[in-house]
Formats: structure tokens, sequence, C-alpha cells
């Protein structure tokens, strides 16, 4: 019997928009309040996510997929008891999968299921192939907008993209960086405005993260901001993101198991 896995896609359409922060002060406080979390990076061309939280990744998943590592050896321990998937250095695309090495990776991931709750994926920026593969394997789609022209725009292109081509229709927002919940507020009304003439979507707000001066400096300490600044207004706001996480519903057997999210990920990367 398969456990059911909550598999959470972070992403943003554009660079810059915060989604890797999102996703590991996230994923980190999933971790703190006792669900057991893997995070992947899903960047394939850029990991960031070992960086940001000052860990050292050994191996990738180009070496998984070579057979030179188990997934025990690849997963990199991180805070709270998170566990972190490295990404791969970008000379292994998904799309150049032998069978073999896809029915490896999906074995490597099943291997996984008794000891995961939630699965969060930090996909790459922009509208690839390869972000729209993860995208679309998960169960829920969590889209990171920032209030810049450009990131309601690219984030318009992706759900536009996502539906029509995909049928995907549930989608969650958080709006980042922004002064207040009323601006992040402003910021959802102003999309769901044009998505609601346009497309057949249903948008929740998930929550907002205001500007924060001590992100920067979590940064530069290679530290989430939830733990270099616990009390900062950002930490407490991811706290509270993560919590609404938690009550979503856990998808129901078969799709909701690492395995099965592997499978359909590679499917669709080897379709495109």
């Amino acid at each position: 019997m398969f456990h059911s896995v909550q598999t959470i896609a972070v992403t943003g359409g554009k660079g810059g928009v915060g989604k890797t922060n999102v996703a590991v002060n996230m994923a980190l406080e999933l971790a703190r309040i006792g669900r057991k979390v893997v995070l992947l990076d899903a960047d394939l061309g850029l990991a960031n996510v070992d960086i940001l939280l000052g860990v050292r990744a050994e191996y990738t998943i180009e070496d998984l997929l070579a057979g030179n590592c188990s997934m025990n050896d690849l997963l990199l321990e991180g805070p709270h008891g998170l566990k972190i998937v490295p990404a791969a250095s970008g000379t292994q695309e998904l799309t150049h999968l032998t069978p073999g090495e896809h029915s490896g990776l999906i074995h490597a991931f099943s291997e996984l299921e008794q000891d995961v709750d939630v699965l969060v994926i930090d996909t790459a920026a922009g509208i690839s192939d390869t972000v729209l593969s993860f995208v679309r394997a998960a169960n829920e789609v969590m889209l990171v907008v920032c209030n810049e022209p450009t990131s309601i725009t690219d984030a318009y292109a992706m759900l536009k993209l996502l539906n029509s081509r995909y049928h995907i229709d549930r989608f969650h927002l958080i709006a980042n960086m922004v002064k207040s919940q009323q601006e992040g507020m402003e910021l959802y009304h102003k999309l769901i405005g044009v998505t609601d003439r346009f497309l057949d979507v249903a948008i929740e707000f998930t929550g907002f993260v205001p500007f924060d001066l001590q992100l920067r400096k979590a940064v530069k300490r290679q530290k989430a901001i939830c733990d270099a600044y616990p009390d900062s207004p950002a930490s407490q706001n991811f706290r509270k993101i993560a919590l609404k996480v938690d009550q979503w519903p856990v998808p129901a057997v078969p799709r909701g198991h690492t395995e099965f999210f592997v499978d359909r990920l590679v499917q669709f990367a080897a379709n495109n």
C-alpha cells in the first residue's frame, strides 16, 4: 500500500520573484511542525537550494541516474529534519532519459514512500518544457507573484498555458515582496480580474510575504530567514502559509505518492 504524499510545485513564470525563498521557508516551516518534508531542487541548470541553506551536495540527480549513488546517498539533511534532493548540473535533462534511467528514477523515489508527507518542488524560472513537466506532475501548483507588471504578465501567461493546453484549473497564489496584506490582496484581485474574464481557473489566495530587509541578510548567511530571523515579518508569514498548506486535503491514492509523481513527470517530459 502506498503512503499518500502531498506534492506541491512552487513556480513563478519569470525569475526574480523569490520562489526559491518561498519553497525553502515553507518547506522548513512544514518540517518544523512535524511533517516529513522533501524539497526537490528542480532547477536542473542553476541549482541554488543547497547554496541558500549552506549545505554541500556531494551527489546530484545526475549521479543517481548514472548509478553512482543511491537515494539515501543523494539526500541532504537540512534544518528540522528537512530532506533536500539537490539539482543536477544541467548536463542531464529529463527529456533525455533512457528507459533504464526512467525506471531507476521512479524506483529511487518510491524508496522514499513511507518517509515523506510533503514533496515540495522548486521549479526553474520560465515556462520551458521541463518546468511545465514538473508543474503538471504535482498535485498542487503554488504561483509566486510580486507586484511588478512583468511578474503579473508572466504569471498570467503560465496560467493560460497550463489551463488551455493541460486543463489545470486550480492554483494557489503567494503575493511576495509586498508592503502589506492589502497590497497582496490587490495583486491577487488584479490577476483574477483577468483570469475570470478569459480563463476557467480557480485561484486561491494562500498568503503574502512582506518585503523584508532581513531576507537579504539571511541569504548572505546561507540560512533560511525562518531560522536566521524567526521573528521577522517574513518569517511570521511563512509560518502562516505553512499552516494553511498543512490543512490542504491529502491526495487520494494512487495519485498521491512520489512514484506516481516521478512517473508522470518523466512521461510528460518525454512527450514534449
